[in-house]
């Protein structure tokens, strides 16, 4: 089992930045890809970027060039550096992680409880 907690939410103006960030603790053998989500109010989760074990990272459009994401193998962590915030990123930020319990099982998908991040005009 895999716990993910998140944290860095906040409240910002138009234009600011933020970074979250989402530790994994628990008994597993190998974290493998990790992202990001995030949930606006009436709108179905959708992806922002997720990172793989070796550290490519994939960005949807309207991340690229205003957030990185970002991971310590070492530390089971990874982060989300988000900068010139608009309002329309106003969410709740998931983050999310494949886990294998073992070496030679599938990966498993874990979910944090999320963080709200909330930006103002």
């Amino acid at each position: 089992q895999v716990q993910l907690v998140e944290s860095g939410g906040d409240k910002v103006q138009s234009g600011g930045s933020l970074r979250l960030s989402c530790a994994a603790s628990g008994s597993f053998f190998r974290i493998n890809s990790m992202a990001w989500y995030r949930q606006a109010p009436g709108n179905q989760r959708e992806l922002v970027a997720s990172i793989t074990r070796d550290g490519i990272a994939y960005y949807e459009d309207f991340a690229k060039g205003r957030f990185t994401i970002a991971r310590d193998n070492a530390r089971n962590t990874v982060t989300l550096e988000m900068n010139s915030l608009v309002p329309g990123d106003t969410a709740i930020y998931y983050c999310n992680a494949a886990a294998q319990r073992s070496e030679y099982v599938t990966s498993v998908v874990y979910w944090g409880q999320g963080t709200q991040v909330t930006v103002s005009s």
